[in-house]
């Protein structure tokens, strides 16, 4: 019997991947700490620490998430997409109807008794990934077949991106590029790439006239477009970045923090130059272009399609969505509202960012037990 190499108990799997992730939260702790101070002293008389308690709280209990998910095996995930996509879409339905509004999107539900709000787009879009990656899969031998294995997928696709869109048409767009790379890595012929991006513009279009974000994406494109006049939000996003220098102003320092809207979630890359410099900006691009990295190494180092898929699918999304974060901060795209993963302070995302790089991890922890596995029976074939 060929010899393994057990993977450690308590930290399996992909090591570069855990470094980078408790890099990301210690990073995200100081920086977070630093830009609630004015909403501290608005809402709470100037006590920063429950800021800073409430967001470790959360830091620890999406490590706690990512840890639990990379002990079960990845196929496991394969064998629930199904149902949890069956489960998301009418939950995203009851959500734009009856959720919770803030910032003028419905895009929350608040679970009751415990007054938590729950964003059902988050558990949406990793069912939608994970179950993508599951069909694709299953359906390598008959992919060029369109009625039998690509027209699933696409509707799935279509419906999911659509209800996500009616509130979050940037978190749609950025899992709609998701779904066209799992299904160039999954061998999908180019001219199917076409009917998905034709479902991808129905999906758009029934989420710009029946939803909630027309009128918003508009504003925001034409601000975007027009040189002449700045939008606030971008105007001390770029002083932030324009004042911070080579090395920053250091940790706490930040002046930006007291006129940016949202400095802890949507501009906190702002937050982060200001304070770090520019090379506090690189190290955080680093961080997250090595996740992107060892995510994609496992599409052809995978024992399955499906571990290979579902690591590229989660790492991609992750790291697209901090780009993007980066580049509205930047001025390079115009306003969009979203998070920088693992860096911004939330609730649910925080929570799913775990779920996600722990499933990754479990694809990792596989990869090299099955590796192991092979170079042993490489090494009894030679000795004998």
């Amino acid at each position: 019997m060929a010899q393994t190499i057990k993977p450690s108990r308590f930290f399996a799997g992909d090591s570069v991947i855990w470094a980078v992730v408790f890099l990301l939260a210690l990073f995200s702790i100081l920086v977070v700490y630093s830009a609630t101070g004015t909403l501290a002293y608005k809402r709470l008389s100037g006590d920063t620490e429950y800021y800073l308690f409430k967001h470790t709280i959360l830091v620890l209990f999406s490590l706690v998430a990512m840890w639990i998910c990379h002990q079960i095996d990845y196929k496991y995930y394969s064998r629930i997409s199904r149902y949890t996509l069956l489960f998301s879409v009418p939950l995203l339905i009851f959500t734009w109807q009856y959720g919770t509004t803030i910032n003028d999107a419905t895009r929350w539900v608040t679970v009751p008794y415990i007054n938590q709000t729950f964003q059902p787009s988050d558990l949406a879009k990793l069912a939608l990934i994970a179950n993508m990656a599951s069909m694709l899969s299953k359906r390598q031998q008959s992919i060029k077949e369109f009625q039998r294995a690509i027209l699933p997928i696409l509707l799935w696709c279509g419906v999911t991106c659509g209800l996500i869109g009616l509130s979050d048409l940037s978190g749609a767009i950025i899992l709609f590029a998701t779904c066209m790379l799992l299904l160039f890595i999954g061998r999908v012929p180019v001219r199917y790439l076409f009917a998905l991006v034709l479902v991808g513009v129905l999906a758009g279009t029934f989420a710009l006239v029946v939803g909630q974000r027309a009128g918003t994406a508009k504003s925001r494109i034409s601000a975007y477009l027009n040189q002449d006049k700045i939008s606030f939000q971008a105007e001390q996003s770029y002083i932030a970045i324009a004042t911070g220098g080579v090395f920053g102003k250091g940790p706490g320092n930040s002046d930006q923090r007291n006129f940016l809207p949202h400095p802890y979630s949507d501009f906190i890359f702002a937050v982060i130059v200001e304070e770090y410099g520019i090379f506090g900006a690189i190290l955080v691009i680093v961080l997250y272009l090595t996740l992107l990295y060892r995510g994609m190494m496992t599409v052809s180092k995978s024992e399955s399609a499906f571990g290979g898929l579902l690591s590229a699918g989660l790492s991609f999304s992750l790291v697209i969505q901090a780009m993007i974060n980066m580049g509205v901060a930047v001025g390079v795209l115009p306003i969009t509202g979203l998070q920088l993963p693992l860096l911004s302070m939330g609730g649910t995302s925080l929570l799913f960012t775990g779920v996600s790089i722990g499933i990754m991890i479990s694809v990792s922890k596989s990869e090299d037990t099955f590796v192991a596995t092979e170079t042993g029976i490489r090494k009894k074939r030679i000795a004998k």
